[in-house]
């Protein structure tokens, strides 16, 4: 394979979405053009070749084609962040290697990821009041929930002043999961999304306030009568969170989600905290729609550099001239960096970046690589 067709294929594949929810991003298209352009002028640099070898085990990985992007965003790892990133780069190694950890944490559980950092507890089900942030979430139901029974009340007008708004499955494999369910987009990947976050702005503050640790921030809906068959969402560094906002006769236990051996049922105000690369699924038997607040959130044993690290990585995906060996076009593409991952609503704490951008994004969402699985996808 060429670098060419290595820069394409790895492209495609990290920009693939995971398979249950949509997400606004730059065009594959630019991106790709960006990362070509990228891998010429490097690869212009010397007349050597290479080519990334097999992966030897889930512990030992080769060192990435220093032509390649995904070698050029290992090297930009090590550089910024040292060894205390090495179970980042590790991770990073692995999955271009098409590793895939699949693992039974106990009898009839399986774990399985192919974004997958080494050493991190595997468990279903987390203790929530370990974590302040979710009696934070708690505490700010009623808030929350209003803004969004309100926002909502006209759907009509919603979507047309939202930015994708309820976007459900692009493909046949996220839809073969089930096609009850559907997202609105809040935070991206670190990237907030600017016209959503000012239809929902109270939302915003509280859970910017509450210290979550997030990597995205959407609500999701689920169609009455619907399900969601057991699947994993292949990324071990993050957990996953709901907060129940209106779920149709709660207590009743008509709405569940099910995490490896363990069942349980979504309460409107509660907030639970699980692991979705164990292989899980999830139903609603009511007549209405079921509505929660989700998050995807750093792993809380990855150091403060490894999610540091793992960012970065999302940053290369939307910005690839951040390993630009050319050190103007670095800069422009660090202040670009900077544009995309400001708050977009600027209050006395936070002044948004000189040129962000609110203009509403039309039908730019994410497409899914042949496998159906990218880096924290």
């Amino acid at each position: 394979m060429t670098n060419i067709c290595m820069v394409m294929a790895i492209l495609l594949f990290f920009y693939s979405m995971k398979v249950t929810t949509a997400f606004t991003v730059v065009s594959f298209a630019v991106q790709h053009k960006r990362a070509n352009s990228l891998l010429s002028m490097v690869a212009a640099s010397s007349a050597e070749s290479s080519a990334s070898a097999a992966v030897v085990s889930d512990a030992s990985t080769p060192v990435l084609s220093p032509h390649s992007f995904e070698g050029l965003v290992e090297r930009g790892m090590i550089d910024r962040f040292g060894s205390e990133a090495s179970r980042i780069v590790q991770s990073w190694r692995m999955l271009e290697a098409d590793y895939e950890h699949k693992a039974h944490i106990k009898d009839d559980v399986l774990q399985f990821a192919n974004s997958y950092v080494p050493g991190l507890t595997a468990k279903c089900w987390w203790d929530t009041t370990e974590f302040s942030w979710c009696k934070y979430l708690e505490d700010h139901y009623d808030e929350i929930k209003t803004e969004f029974m309100s926002a909502t009340s006209d759907m009509e007008a919603l979507t047309k002043q939202g930015n994708n708004v309820w976007a459900g499955a692009l493909t046949d494999d996220a839809s073969a999961y089930g096609v009850g369910w559907s997202t609105l987009v809040l935070l991206d990947r670190g990237t907030w999304d600017p016209t959503n976050v000012a239809l929902f702005p109270k939302t915003a503050k509280v859970v910017r306030e509450s210290g979550i640790p997030a990597v995205e921030v959407f609500f999701a809906s689920m169609k009455p009568k619907s399900e969601i068959k057991m699947h994993s969402d292949f990324t071990n560094f993050v957990l996953t969170s709901h907060l129940a906002l209106d779920i149709p006769e709660s207590g009743s236990n008509k709405c569940r989600l099910t995490v490896g051996d363990e069942t349980r049922q979504w309460i409107n105000g509660q907030v639970t905290l699980f692991d979705t690369s164990i292989m899980h699924d999830a139903t609603n038997e009511a007549d209405k729609t079921r509505y929660i607040l989700m998050f995807r959130l750093w792993h809380p044993e990855l150091s403060s550099v490894e999610r540091d690290a793992l960012q970065f990585i999302y940053d290369c995906l939307e910005v690839p001239d951040l390993v630009n060996p050319n050190d103007e076009m670095r800069l422009i593409a660090e202040q670009r960096r900077d544009s995309l991952r400001a708050y977009p609503l600027a209050d006395a704490t936070t002044t948004a970046t000189k040129g962000f951008s609110s203009k509403k994004k039309k039908n730019v969402k994410n497409q899914k690589g042949k496998k159906g699985k990218g880096f924290g996808r």
